[in-house]
């Protein structure tokens, strides 16, 4: 298994191969930003943000930040040639109206029909949903970016989801520092693994079942 300071730069290389030229893509917190970072060469994605830009580019250099140029997790970020700017409700429009090629988002759980939990935990204060619920449900493909277990080694990817969900069979595809996984509608299918596991390895420390593909792709080091 890759080391914990590891895992979000392995999940998000995996996660930028499934990403193709020219598509227009949001982002969510946390791992999903870094992806960026390893496109494969050829590749160039529009970047979409629901507070309000489309184009935008990489986190700025030091000293050279525009509080107010921000992404909605609140980071700072730089515009390339041609970004546009508009509100959130035309940012939505985007969204809902099914024009982004896909959103790449962290998780919580995800169960094995595609049912997404990412955005509270009970009993526990919560700014409010975000953004998510209209990305899940406006998005043409939506890719989950996640560590396979908890910090305290619990399965992620269950049979059920647990937490209160964000979507209901909105997935369409698991990425995590172990395997990915496609969500179809026969269950789970590995279609990629890391070159240190094995099938057996990751079904040990996955909460639902799941068949192999006839052909694994290897993660790339």
């Amino acid at each position: 298994m890759p080391e914990p300071k590891d895992a979000r730069l392995v999940i998000a290389k995996q996660a930028s191969r499934l990403l193709q030229d020219g598509n227009s893509v949001n982002l969510g917190i946390g791992i999903p930003t870094l992806i960026p970072n390893f496109l494969p060469k050829g590749v160039s994605i529009t970047l979409h943000t629901e507070n309000g830009m489309l184009g935008y580019g990489p986190y700025p250099y030091e000293g050279e930040a525009d509080p107010d140029l921000i992404n909605a997790g609140k980071e700072t970020v730089t515009e390339l040639p041609g970004c546009s700017y508009f509100g959130s409700h035309d940012s939505f429009a985007i969204v809902r109206g099914g024009h982004l090629d896909a959103t790449v988002l962290g998780a919580m759980e995800v169960s094995a029909g595609g049912d997404l939990a990412n955005w509270m935990i009970p009993g526990k204060k919560v700014k409010g949903m975000g953004g998510a619920m209209d990305m899940v449900a406006g998005a043409k493909k939506v890719i989950i970016a996640m560590e396979h277990a908890t910090k305290d080694g619990k399965p992620k990817i269950l049979p059920k989801c647990t937490l209160p969900l964000t979507g209901k069979g909105v997935v369409t595809t698991i990425v995590t520092e172990l395997a990915t996984f496609d969500v179809t509608k026969d269950g789970l299918v590995m279609s990629a693994l890391h070159p240190d596991e094995t099938v057996e390895s990751v079904k040990k420390v996955t909460g639902a079942p799941f068949k192999v593909a006839e052909k694994l792709t290897p993660y790339q080091r």
